[in-house]
């Protein structure tokens, strides 16, 4: 991107979803109501026959507490809906007679087997009511739940349980010692979930139809116990059968059973099943997909796997777009081949142009042309084969300079949350910077280690994402060997259960060992500023400073960032953030160095996408041609 001293004013892009209404002066504004009524004019009962309003009164009594009352009310479709008129006498009375059986689960669900409910409306039973009966409108319904006491847990036994296992990925803890254990709460919920756990235990052994064999649930009154005896029936121990494949089109029917990748003859695990269906997530040309087991288990103990996809369109174009005050614009765009010669190899040739509106000068513009083929399934199902090609010309107050590469690597993914990447690469470049003009011809190795245990990779709410990546080089031109390190950690913690506030935060290091800075090529150096680094400092204009001003890379960064973020509602949320950077000369951050400092607010518009964010950040410890401010837009988190 290119970077000038100078920012220029931000421009605001707002996309407004404004509905005019009946009512005058009425504004909604991203599902707000800004100003006057936005409700329609005739209001929520316009299309509601002879619609019958009415108030509910809810009292609890017996051994009750606030959350047992807010439970119970969750339950009760009549306070649901109270501020819904419903159709007629009828509509109320069916309402109001539902709500026993509904209140009546709710105590159940709460260790409550003793309760009585009453609910009567204007003052009369509501079981008593027949659907002819007259109701004015504005009706009263009292509804009275004694809870009687809270019952526990006598006998729970489960016969025929499961066999301790020792591998890993098929252990599930057994259902007594979680939450069904004598003495504790005999919640109703808590006896389907100990029963499915069983059958879990079971499924991951390889019986795919554990089923509940006999159970009994006896409740004593006199006592406020609940025993409860379950059998297990785990049916047959499974093998994979045929795999057979529905719905191929353009997309070869034998590549996508190879993928699936369920030998016949393999024990069933239900995880295989899961990780079938990711790896064709993976490949990414498919709209649809199942991957299930059959009905009907064969003879000889195998059972069949159906798959079903439908395809998507395999060509695709796409266009992007970022903002800055300090990086100007940037635009991009792609063309996307999913399917290119029928086992979903991908071709992706995308340019970029950056810096635009902060300079006019074309040879101060940032360019970049790319090709990348993928092909996946190389070796292994879960193995990628990457290999691409690019030329690149850079301008930024650091330096100037054009690069022309490609690379090929293996990736292979070993777990959900663990994969590796390792291959070669060789770039040729020219760099105009502090040490003058320079060529530099480099090939080397390049590999990664990746673990990702984020909830998710869109908006992440919990979990850590870690990588180390390493790039070990030689330099043709100048004859040095070196080696480029990088690690990067990010954690996320949800502060409250409904995860609208998170807390964000990430650490970046990297070391470059081997030759001294005049001797490597200039964007093998670190820098670091902008949208993506310290926002509030020009991109790029964290480096090592000499007596004249001129920034240049060094052989070290440290790099962190926290965020809360707030989600307001579904549609917007706000974010307050602070950032550090430090650049060294050595492959040894040195801490007396000065980090530079940032601190912000942003906005988040959530889309299916991801969020739009915009950010304005303020250097706290400017130097002479810093920016006074730094306003970002993109899509997605800054991390």
């Amino acid at each position: 991107m290119t970077k000038s001293r100078k920012a220029m004013l931000a421009s605001w892009i707002i996309m407004l979803n404004v509905v005019a209404l009946p009512q005058a002066g009425a504004l909604e504004l991203f599902g707000f109501c800004l100003s006057g009524s936005c409700k329609n004019a005739e209001g929520d009962n316009a299309d509601v026959i002879d619609p019958k309003s009415y108030t509910v009164q809810f009292t609890v009594h017996g051994v009750a507490s606030q959350d047992l009352e807010n439970s119970l009310k969750s339950t009760s479709e009549l306070v649901r809906g109270e501020d819904k008129a419903v159709a007629g006498a009828a509509g109320l009375i069916t309402r109001a007679k539902g709500d026993y059986r509904r209140i009546l689960a709710g105590l159940y669900n709460e260790g409550f087997y003793g309760g009585e409910i009453s609910i009567r409306v204007n003052g009369r039973q509501a079981s008593d009511l027949k659907p002819g009966d007259e109701i004015p409108n504005n009706s009263t319904v009292q509804i009275k739940v004694d809870s009687g006491n809270i019952y526990r847990f006598g006998k729970f036994e489960i016969f025929n349980q499961a066999p301790d296992t020792t591998d890993k990925g098929d252990i599930v803890e057994r259902p007594t010692s979680l939450f069904v254990a004598t003495g504790d709460i005999a919640k109703a919920g808590h006896v389907g979930s100990a029963a499915r756990f069983e059958i879990e235990r079971w499924r991951q052994q390889g019986y795919p139809n554990a089923k509940i064999g006999t159970q009994s649930v006896k409740a004593h009154h006199d006592e406020n116990i609940l025993n409860v005896s379950l059998s297990i029936d785990p049916g047959l121990k499974a093998t994979y059968g045929g795999v057979t494949v529905d719905g191929a089109e353009n997309v070869d029917r034998d590549f996508i059973e190879y993928m699936i990748g369920l030998r016949s003859g393999q024990e069933y695990d239900p995880d295989d099943i899961e990780r079938a269906k990711k790896r064709l997530d993976k490949l990414d040309v498919f709209s649809v997909r199942k991957v299930e087991t059959g009905e009907n288990m064969n003879s000889d103990g195998s059972i069949p796997i159906n798959a079903s996809v439908k395809e998507k369109k395999p060509r695709r174009v796409g266009l992007g777009a970022t903002l800055s005050s300090t990086d100007g614009v940037g635009l991009s765009a792609f063309w996307l081949h999913r399917n290119l010669l029928g086992k979903a190899e991908r071709l992706r040739v995308e340019g970029e142009i950056g810096g635009l509106g902060s300079s006019f000068n074309v040879n101060q513009l940032d360019f970049k042309l790319g090709a990348t083929f993928t092909k996946p399934g190389v070796f292994t199902p879960n193995t990628t084969w990457i290999s691409n090609l690019f030329a690149a010309r850079e301008f930024n107050t650091a330096f100037e300079g054009e690069t022309g590469g490609g690379s090929s690597v293996l990736s292979h993914i070993y777990t959900d949350e663990i994969s590796v990447e390792g291959g070669g690469f060789y770039e040729y470049s020219r760099f105009k910077d502090a040490f003058g003009t320079r060529n530099f011809s480099t090939l080397g190795l390049t590999g990664n280690v990746t673990f990702d245990g984020r909830d998710s990779k869109i908006e992440p709410t919990d979990g850590i994402f870690a990588k180390l990546d390493a790039k070990p080089f030689y330099e043709t031109k100048f004859k040095n060997a070196g080696a480029r390190v990088n690690a990067e950690v990010r954690a996320y913690y949800a502060v409250d259960k409904e995860a609208k506030t998170v807390l964000a935060a990430r650490a970046k290091i990297g070391t470059l060992v081997g030759p001294t800075r005049s001797e490597v090529p200039t964007n093998f150096l670190y820098l670091a500023g902008g949208g993506g680094s310290a926002r509030g400092f020009g991109f790029n204009n964290i480096g090592i400073t000499d007596n004249s001003g001129n920034v240049s890379g060094g052989r070290s960064v440290l790099e962190t960032s926290v965020e809360l973020r707030q989600k307001l509602n579904d549609s917007f949320g706000v974010v307050a953030f602070t950032d550090a950077a430090v650049v060294g000369k050595d492959p040894i951050i040195d801490f007396s160095q000065d980090f530079r400092v940032s601190a912000g607010l942003g906005v988040r518009y959530y889309t299916g996408l991801g969020p739009i964010r915009v950010d304005l950040a303020v250097p706290i410890n400017p130097k002479s041609g810093d920016p006074k401010f730094g306003i970002f837009a993109g899509i997605g988190q800054a991390f």
